[in-house]
C-alpha cells in the first residue's frame, strides 16, 4: 500500500493550543440528565439485570440523546478526544457505577473484553480492585507513556483521583503523522508495512504474537488510521526473537518525541469521563506519589468500545481487529453471554481475524 502523502487538515490533527482555544470537545451532564441516569439504573435493578446484559433499550436516556450524538460525532469525526463531566459518583456503590457507566456506553457503541479475565470493565488502580491477571503496569503511580489501546476507543471514568492530582495526557497521532510527512517522509513506507504485535493468554491454535503485520499507519479514501503501540510491538518481536533495527528505533523515538512535544495535559477529576479515539489520539498520564491508604488510591474504570461507522479501513480485519481479537480479548458482551469466548476468534486463511 502506497503511503498517503498529503497532510491531514481536518479537526483530528490538533495541537494543545487548539484544544485550549476551543473547548467544544468538553461536555457536562445537567441535573436532568443525571436524574435520567438514576432512573435508568433503577429500571435495570428492578429487572435484576447484570451490566453485561444491558442493552441500549434497557437503559433509556431521553434527555441525553442530543448530547451523546454530539459526543459521538466529536469522538469519531472531530478531535477524537472528549470529556464528559458531572457523571454521578456520590451515593452509588461500585456495582451501581458499573451499571451507570455501561448503560451510558450502550448509547455510544459496543463494549469489548480487554484482559485475560475477559473483563468488560477494567479497574485502573494499584489497589485491591485491580484485575488479578491484567497488565501489571496498569494503574501504577509511574508515568504512562503516550500510547493507543486496542479497541476503537477507550473510555476512562474517574471514580477517585490521586491526592496530588496527576494530569491525563493526549496527543493527536494525526499531528504526529503530519510531522513525519514534513520532516521524515522516508519513515512512512516502513510504518505502512507494519509490525507484528504481542498477544496474551492465547488459545493453543493461536501464535503468541500476530503472524501477520499490522500497519502502524494506513489510509483509504484519504482517511489515515494509526495503530501504533511500542510496548505491544516490542513484546511481539521479543517472542518472535526479533529486535528493532537502528532505523526502526529512530522511527519509534521520533514518534514518541513528537507526540510528547505536541501533547495536551488536562485534569481528570471525580465524575469526569474521558474517551480517546485510538485511531487518531495517543493517551497517557503523568506520574504521582504512591498511596498506601486503600481509601485514597486512584481508581478509574475503563471500557473499550467499538463504535458504529467509526471510519473506513484499508483492511478491517488486520487494522481494526488484528491487535485485539485473540485469547479472551475483543469479545462483546453478547459473545460472553453466549459462551463464544471459550473458543478462539474465527480467522481468515491468512490468520487475520474475520470481520463479523
Amino acid at each position: 500500500m502506497a503511503p498517503h502523502m498529503e497532510p491531514i487538515t481536518d479537526a483530528s490533527a490538533w495541537t494543545a493550543e487548539d484544544l485550549e482555544r476551543d473547548s467544544s470537545w468538553r461536555f457536562s451532564l445537567t441535573h436532568q440528565q443525571q436524574d435520567d441516569m438514576g432512573k435508568a439504573l433503577h429500571l435495570v435493578k428492578e429487572r435484576g439485570l447484570q451490566f453485561p446484559e444491558i442493552t441500549k433499550d434497557d437503559f433509556p436516556l431521553p434527555s441525553l440523546t442530543e448530547t451523546l450524538q454530539s459526543f459521538l460525532h466529536e469522538l469519531r469525526d472531530g478531535r477524537g478526544l472528549t470529556v464528559l463531566s458531572g457523571f454521578p459518583i456520590d451515593g452509588y456503590d461500585l456495582q451501581d457505577l458499573e451499571i451507570l457507566y455501561w448503560g451510558l456506553c450502550t448509547h455510544l457503541g459496543t463494549g469489548v473484553t480487554q484482559n485475560k479475565e475477559a473483563g468488560l470493565i477494567h479497574y485502573i488502580t494499584d489497589g485491591a480492585l485491580a484485575p488479578q491477571n491484567g497488565a501489571r503496569i496498569l494503574g501504577k503511580p509511574t508515568p504512562s507513556a503516550l500510547h493507543v489501546d486496542l479497541s476503537d476507543c477507550a473510555g476512562l471514568l474517574c471514580v477517585r483521583q490521586a491526592p496530588d492530582d496527576p494530569r491525563s495526557l493526549a496527543a493527536s497521532s494525526m499531528t504526529v503523522y503530519n510531522e513525519i510527512l514534513r520532516q521524515h517522509p522516508e519513515y512512512l513506507s516502513r510504518l505502512y508495512e507494519g509490525f507484528i504485535w504481542n498477544r496474551v493468554d492465547t488459545y493453543p491454535n493461536e501464535t503468541p504474537f500476530s503472524n501477520f503485520k499490522i500497519p502502524a499507519f494506513s489510509a483509504v479514501d484519504g482517511v489515515v488510521t494509526c495503530r501504533f503501540h511500542p510496548g505491544w510491538i516490542k513484546g511481539g518481536m521479543k517472542k518472535a526473537e526479533q529486535v528493532l533495527t537502528d532505523s526502526e528505533t529512530e522511527i519509534f523515538d521520533f514518534i514518541a518525541e513528537t507526540a510528547q512535544k505536541n501533547s495536551f495535559a488536562f485534569p481528570l477529576h471525580k465524575g469526569d469521563l474521558v474517551f480517546f479515539n485510538n485511531y487518531t489520539v495517543f493517551h497517557g498520564k503523568e506520574g504521582y506519589e504512591p498511596i498506601e491508604d486503600e481509601d485514597q488510591k486512584r481508581v478509574l474504570l475503563r471500557i473499550w468500545l467499538d463504535l458504529p461507522n467509526v471510519r473506513p479501513f484499508a483492511d478491517e480485519g488486520s487494522v481494526r481487529y488484528g491487535v485485539v481479537r485473540h485469547g479472551k480479548m475483543g469479545w462483546t458482551a453478547a459473545d460472553l453471554l453466549a459462551g463464544n469466548h471459550n473458543t478462539p476468534h474465527r480467522r481468515r486463511a491468512d490468520h487475520v481475524p474475520e470481520v463479523h
